[in-house]
């Protein structure tokens, strides 16, 4: 039986970030690219609180995944902003 790809060649392998809005999408490294969603996430919280975030997790992950989610919900960013689809 031949090996199957799950992958298609255009997969990506690097992230990819904008320098200004709307400018061109650039390759980065990993460190390069956290370090920008960790700016942004600051800036939103310094400017508009952070009830400004919200999270929803889904009821087909673990229970594991679901206490992370909520954990980095209220430890890091401050919100209590959470729901999922476990009660519908």
């Amino acid at each position: 039986m031949a090996k199957r790809n799950y992958y298609p060649k255009e997969r990506l392998t690097t992230p990819l970030i904008r320098d200004t809005k709307g400018g061109e999408l650039r390759p980065a490294s990993w460190d390069e690219a956290l370090n920008k969603v960790v700016a942004g996430f600051t800036q939103t919280k310094d400017t508009l609180g952070p009830t400004a975030f919200a999270m929803f997790s889904c009821s087909k992950s673990t229970n594991e995944m679901n206490y992370a989610a909520q954990k980095f919900s209220r430890a890091v960013l401050g919100s209590n902003n959470i729901d999922s689809c476990n009660r519908t």
